[in-house]
């Protein structure tokens, strides 16, 4: 594996801008070598902070090209499995973003062409390279709350101004459990290392996207609750009830933007510890752990095998649920 990885971006999309590509660009080990795009003007956005940077003027030169590495594919979610494909055909290590399919079933092909071209890929699934996600884990499994009962989970936006984002239309495969589903329902099988064994839900509907979900679920051993929504104020917490105790991450998802990261316990004696976790960056942490794993075969954190399990419960939510 080349060193550093040569890492391509299709698409000049605002979140590759704001987030992935600058990560990219500070990552150790990675150089951010390339950008499809036929737009001058999105080029010029990216060629600031990275004035090194190639422009391909369309998504399959980028491919075609022996100076990319690796690909970071932030398209629409109805065109990430094509994509997905397209990249690890042609030799192209891939980190598409979330969700990386809309069904379950589509994880045959990627995993098929994952092991058939000898390509890594996965999804975009910053959070568990986060530090306090790997704290919460194994403080989880280290006994800090005793047997657990019950998780709580909550994340949500308010994105109704914005009629023309693709999260609001169902074409570009939107709505709120595709887009931050993912990480109330990823987040607890992390931890937990659980499966749902059954859900119920409540869904809202606007143009045939879900704007809210009420999801419960039965997990062996515990029960599950979770709201996401893109028509509330922002609001995203997750809290573990265990029989001695109580763990809670005020910033799950959105840390250093929402607030702070940190990993609450506390205790039946009423003792409270708090492990805090200023300032890192978990989409440099991502990329960085998935170079690790392309040079060393150090073992990542979400392989396609977890982001199926994911994609299964969304799955299982949208087969159950009842529009209010």
């Amino acid at each position: 594996m080349t060193d550093p990885i040569r890492w391509g971006v299709l698409g000049a999309a605002n979140f590759a801008l704001e987030q992935m590509a600058p990560a990219i660009h500070a990552a150790k080990g990675a150089v951010f070598a390339g950008l499809a795009t036929s737009s001058t003007e999105k080029a010029m956005a990216f060629q600031a902070f990275a004035p090194d940077l190639e422009i391909y003027d369309g998504y399959d030169a980028l491919l075609a090209s022996d100076q990319i590495d690796a690909v970071y594919i932030p398209l629409p979610n109805h065109l990430h499995v094509e994509w997905t494909l397209k990249a690890l055909r042609a030799g192209k290590h891939v980190l598409t973003e979330k969700p990386i399919a809309l069904e379950e079933a589509e994880f045959d092909a990627l995993i098929a062409a994952r092991d058939e071209t000898g390509c890594f890929v996965a999804e975009a699934f910053m959070i568990v390279h986060h530090p306090q996600w790997q704290k919460a884990r194994q403080l989880f499994a280290d006994g800090a709350i005793g047997r657990l009962i019950h998780v709580d989970a909550m994340f949500c936006y308010d994105n109704a101004s914005e009629p023309g984002n693709i999260r609001n239309r169902p074409e570009t495969g939107g709505g709120s459990l595709r887009d931050i589903g993912v990480y109330t329902f990823g987040s607890t099988r992390f931890v937990t290392g659980a499966e749902p064994q059954s859900v119920t839900a409540k869904l809202r509907l606007e143009n045939g996207v879900d704007t809210f979900a009420h999801v419960s679920a039965d997990f062996p051993g515990f029960s599950y609750n979770s709201v996401t929504s893109m028509r509330m104020f922002p609001s995203q917490r997750v809290t573990f009830h265990g029989d001695k105790g109580r763990m809670t991450l005020n910033t799950p998802f959105n840390a250093n933007v929402f607030g702070q990261a940190e990993v609450s316990i506390e205790n039946s004696d009423m003792a409270l510890t708090t492990y805090r976790f200023p300032g890192i960056n978990h989409y440099v942490l991502q990329v960085e752990a998935f170079g690790e794993t392309l040079r060393n075969g150090v073992p990542y954190a979400c392989p396609l095998e977890f982001s199926r399990g994911t994609q299964r419960m969304i799955d299982m939510v949208f087969t159950a649920g009842v529009e209010i």
